[in-house]
This record gives structure tokens, sequence and C-alpha cells, in this order.
């Protein structure tokens, strides 16, 4: 494969793998090689193994952070204050895209950005929909009650009307309450429980504070 084959294919991906080249060439052992010294000279980037991006100046699509994450470890979605972020339900700009995975937690850095994976049992993976970033560059996004809970199962200290309070939270006006305590249930812990006296409390206010 020719440099400008390889443009013809994926000019137009904000990332690709091997495995979408595969349909499209005889030999994906030797597409491979040609990656790895692409990826040498600059051409490329390889964000992990088997994931890549054209660098500068053949990029034409800039990628989106979020999509980058979900490329990054695929059985994961966006929460936690990233999630929160995106919904503008805290000010405060989010470095390090967060998500979270049933699998093995880890913290991937790239030329791209920098993504942390945090890791939830399987039961607890749920509560996420995809969502259109950019044309033709979606996500798997946590709903916002979801990636509420999320950050309440996976941060130490939650339990305290003082955390939730420092968070700043705000535009809670749409939060689904009953959704709130009926995930919470799920969990199954008493933590969520007094989470869910701390949200709706700061939820009402919020809502008084509108009117």
């Amino acid at each position: 494969m020719k440099w400008q084959d390889l443009l013809a294919i994926v000019g137009n991906e904000p990332v690709f793998t091997p495995g979408f080249l595969a349909s499209r060439v005889t030999r994906l052992a030797d597409v491979r090689l040609q990656l790895s010294r692409w990826t040498r000279a600059g051409k490329l980037i390889q964000l992990r193994r088997g994931v890549y991006s054209l660098a500068d100046p053949y990029r034409k699509i800039q990628p989106e952070p979020f999509l980058l994450a979900n490329a990054l470890k695929p059985a994961s979605y966006v929460s936690l204050q990233s999630a929160l972020a995106y919904h503008g339900m805290i000010p405060e700009y989010v470095p390090v895209i967060t998500s979270v995975t049933a699998g093995r937690p880890e913290e991937v850095d790239t030329q791209l950005g920098r993504f942390l994976y945090r890791h939830v049992k399987t039961s607890w993976f749920f509560g996420y929909r995809q969502v259109e970033l950019t044309p033709g560059q979606v996500a798997f996004i946590a709903q916002p009650e979801k990636a509420l809970l999320d950050l309440a199962y996976l941060t130490p200290g939650t339990a305290s009307q003082a955390y939730w309070q420092q968070l700043r939270l705000q535009n809670l006006q749409g939060l689904d309450i009953q959704q709130v305590a009926h995930w919470a249930r799920q969990g199954g812990s008493k933590k969520l429980k007094q989470v869910i006296r701390h949200i709706d409390f700061l939820a009402t206010r919020d809502e008084g504070e509108e009117l």
C-alpha cells in the first residue's frame, strides 16, 4: 500500500485501526509493517497499539476527545467529571477525559490527550447513550444521572454534603431524581442512598434559585 492509497481510504476518518483496512488490502501483515514505518516517519500518530490517527498536516478531521476515549478502549463510556462538564453540570474545564469500563483500569497518555479509565463491575455498566459530537463523530457518554452516580460510586468522601457543595453543581433543573434513586438502588450501597438525599437537596435548591 502506498501513502496516497492510505489517505484515500482514511483521509476522512478521525481514527482508524488496521482492521478497518482489512477488506481493502490483500496482506494485512504488510500493511501493519507499513503503518509502523509511517508512524516513525511522523505521518501517523499511534495512539495505542492498533489505534492510529493521521498526523498534521494530513489530518482533515480533528478527532473529538470523547470519540478518542471510546476508540482507545471500546468497552467504555465517558462519565464522571468529563460527562458532567459535557452536560453543563459543573463549571470547570476537565483536562483528563475520564471513562468507565468493566475492563481493567488504566491511564492512557497520547499526543492527543490523556484518558483515564475507572473500573466498575459489569452490573454497574449501564446508563449511557450514543451522542453525536460533530457530524460523523459519535461517542458513548453517561446520562447526567448516571454520571453523578458513577462519581459517587467511585470517589471516596461522596457520602458527605460538603463534597457535593464544593463540586458546584449547576443546571440541575432537568435532572430526573427518580431515575437517580432507581439506579442508586441497583448499586445496593448505603453511601448511594445518602448521595440521593444530597443531590435531591441541591436539585431542589437549584430549581428554587431559578424562580
